[in-house]
């Protein structure tokens, strides 16, 4: 797991091998999903959305061997961009839809992943979300905000932390873990969810930021 951020020069854009496409398996994918999770849970809940570039551990460990631990056997390793900090009286998450429209990696990167905080509520709470945004439907900025606050303020509403990654050779995963309840045990290890369905829109996107955009 490395803080250090990508760039023409620290990702070897200059003279790395040829692509690897194919070679990583969703596998490799889930284990790198699982590492930035572990390494984003250390700083605790309320973090703004945070973007790792999944480069090759081996063209890690022959440019900056310091930067990988000793029996290191990842086929991906996770490296930190800059945390999507929101203004001051923006939408939370308008600084994640900006970078997914212009996002764009160098060779060396085979995949990425995004780390957010959504709100999960239970099926039967749709209707209540429903009464909130549908006088608003004519604004569909506003109708989309009033559905976040209802969410949120939901008395059923839980936090969880989503991961979602993409690789250039198609591969895509999202893990959920959902923050314990006051009534949980603190001591107990989190849950961890997933499906075929789980943020494939946002798998969609970020794949898509792998694309080459001319």
């Amino acid at each position: 797991m490395s803080d250090e951020h990508t760039g023409p020069d620290d990702t070897g854009s200059d003279n790395s091998s040829p692509s690897e496409n194919g070679q990583f398996s969703a596998d490799d994918l889930g284990r790198a999903l699982h590492d930035v999770l572990d390494h984003v849970e250390r700083g605790g809940w309320g973090q703004p959305p945070q973007v790792f570039a999944l480069v090759p551990t081996r063209l890690i460990a022959a440019q900056n061997p310091e930067l990988v631990d000793e029996g290191d056997d990842s086929a991906l390793s996770p490296v930190a961009q800059e945390p999507l900090e929101v203004a001051g009286g923006e939408e939370p998450y308008a600084r994640l839809e900006e970078f997914l429209a212009t996002a764009t990696w160098y060779p060396p990167v085979e995949g990425v992943a995004l780390i957010l905080e959504i709100v999960v509520l239970p099926p039967d709470a749709e209707g209540d979300l429903d009464s909130a945004f549908e006088p608003l439907l004519g604004d569909p900025a506003a109708s989309e905000s009033a559905a976040r606050e209802a969410a949120r303020a939901h008395p059923s509403a839980r936090t969880a932390r989503l991961a979602v990654g993409a690789l250039r050779n198609g591969k895509r995963l999202s893990l959920m873990r959902l923050r314990p309840g006051p009534d949980d045990d603190p001591d107990a290890p989190m849950e961890l969810l997933t499906h075929p369905e789980l943020a494939s829109t946002l798998q969609a996107a970020l794949a898509a930021t792998l694309d080459d955009r001319t």
